[in-house]
């Protein structure tokens, strides 16, 4: 965006993305005491008596907390949780535009992982569902670890999983296009954090065999330096032969570039030296890896970036507003593999084989059937696994 005043102009003006607003109308004595004292008693103690009556009575039932610590926010880094609420804001106003789900931002000022646990184990009885936001790595595989383990509400660390989901939509209709199977396909990921091993898990998840993880450290191998516990531990699944080398010598022979990582890292050389009919995703932001005119110029056939002014954006928009609401409709306790594999096919097919092209891979979010589609499917598969079937 080249108008760095007008966004600052809407912020002054909204002074905030968000407002409370009642549901019922308090004109009256009798309007008064039914929505507050004495007749809120009656929800209360039904509540007592049952905990699951919150979900009828209260607005759990459909209400998330965006929760962020600030430490990776879009692409301003560790900004800290006051500068981060703008973002939050933001992403609670997606979650009601595009899901009808209701959600409150919750920054918090502090940076331990500790504290961020037992601070949202506190507040979550408030809440139908947890989606963690812009929290660094590694520190947020642990939080969200120990938060699924210690509640019994869903909980999504967005950067990571709603990343996945969309990738990994893309790459089933990408190679849908170019007529390549997963099986043998060479898949590159490019940024090793939060993101880039979630991708890379759920890749796996989906059948991918060859997958490599590369940062800055080069091709992450048992020979790699300083790299942290979670990407060690993807050694066992990824880089099977342990080759070693940087971005230039993963690229040779790759099918699929997934980058999350850092602008105008990928040349045009390393573009011709993957395989044909090859698929870039570019997701660094706001400059891309590669800008997709110079990947198609050097032989890329699919294209897509994290920006909305080029064809084929890869949004997190399209797919958490419908996992959530999904999620809560379905009364899921966890937001499984299962679930993140449905919602990726979910998405894919609502791109037709008529629609589907080099600069139509991934479905608009604006388009209605997306976030009903996505829900459908996590709540269907909520509704299978609570029966003991498989998703």
């Amino acid at each position: 965006m080249e108008n760095k005043e007008e966004p600052l102009r809407l912020h002054r003006q909204w002074r905030g993305k968000l407002e409370t607003v009642p549901k019922m109308r308090i004109a009256t004595r009798e309007d008064l005491a039914l929505a507050y004292t004495p007749g809120v008693a009656e929800p209360c103690r039904a509540i007592a008596d049952d905990p699951d009556a919150a979900y009828a009575y209260t607005m759990k039932a459909n209400t998330v907390a965006v929760v962020s610590d600030g430490s990776a926010v879009l692409g301003l880094g560790n900004i800290g949780p006051l500068a981060a609420l703008p973002v939050m804001e933001g992403k609670c106003a997606l979650f009601k535009a595009f899901g009808g789900v209701n959600a409150v931002p919750v920054c918090l000022d502090t940076q331990d992982v500790d504290e961020i646990v037992e601070t949202v184990i506190r507040i979550a009885p408030a809440f139908g569902g947890i989606n963690l936001e812009d929290i660094s790595a590694p520190r947020c595989f642990e939080v969200e670890r120990r938060l699924v383990e210690a509640l019994d509400i869903p909980v999504f660390h967005d950067d990571q999983h709603g990343t996945a989901i969309v990738v990994l939509s893309g790459v089933i209709n990408a190679l849908r296009l170019v007529g390549k199977r997963k099986e043998e396909c060479r898949v590159v990921v490019n940024g090793a954090g939060s993101a880039g091993i979630a991708i890379a898990k759920l890749l796996l998840s989906y059948g991918f065999r060859h997958l490599t993880l590369v940062d800055r450290c080069g091709i992450v191998s048992s020979r790699s330096e300083g790299i942290n516990e979670a990407q060690r531990a993807m050694l066992a699944v990824t880089n099977l032969d342990d080759v070693e080398g940087g971005l230039a010598d993963a690229l040779v022979g790759a099918d699929v570039l997934v980058g999350v990582s850092a602008p105008g890292i990928v040349s045009a050389d390393m573009v011709r030296s993957m395989n044909d009919d090859a698929v870039i995703f570019a997701m660094a932001n706001p400059e891309p890896e590669i800008y997709p005119d110079e990947a198609k110029a050097a032989g890329a056939r699919v294209v897509g970036t994290g920006r909305s002014d080029f064809p084929n954006q890869i949004n997190n928009v399209v797919a958490f507003p419908g996992i959530f609401k999904g999620a809560l409709e379905g009364r899921a306790r966890r937001i499984t593999e299962e679930m993140k594999l449905a919602a990726a096919q979910a998405l894919a097919d609502l791109v037709s084989d008529e629609e589907l092209s080099e600069d139509f891979i991934m479905p608009e979010p604006f388009d209605p059937r997306t976030v009903e589609r996505v829900a459908k499917a996590v709540r269907d598969c909520a509704a299978r696994e609570r029966e003991g079937r498989p998703c």
